[in-house]
């Protein structure tokens, strides 16, 4: 889980979860929630990645690992 990892880098980082909030922009309750539940916005998010050094990962996501075509052919299906 998303939260789970994002703990325990908080925490190999040294910051308190109030640390983390002071330092990113991040509510204090908006860290707490996410730590507890994985729920967060994607602007939270990337604002504690930044700070966790962790960013870059989230080009991994984004990656065009299929074809283009096939993707615009599902949208483009006159059958639907």
């Amino acid at each position: 889980m998303l939260a789970k990892r994002h703990k325990v880098l908080r925490k190999k980082a040294g910051f308190s979860q109030q640390e983390l909030a002071d330092r990113s922009g991040v509510s204090l309750g908006s860290i707490k929630r996410f730590e507890r539940t994985g729920l967060i916005s994607l602007e939270s998010l990337l604002k504690l990645s930044h700070l966790l050094n962790r960013l870059d990962d989230f080009d991994k996501l984004l990656e065009d690992q299929n074809n283009l075509e096939d993707i615009e052919k599902l949208f483009s299906d006159k059958t639907r």
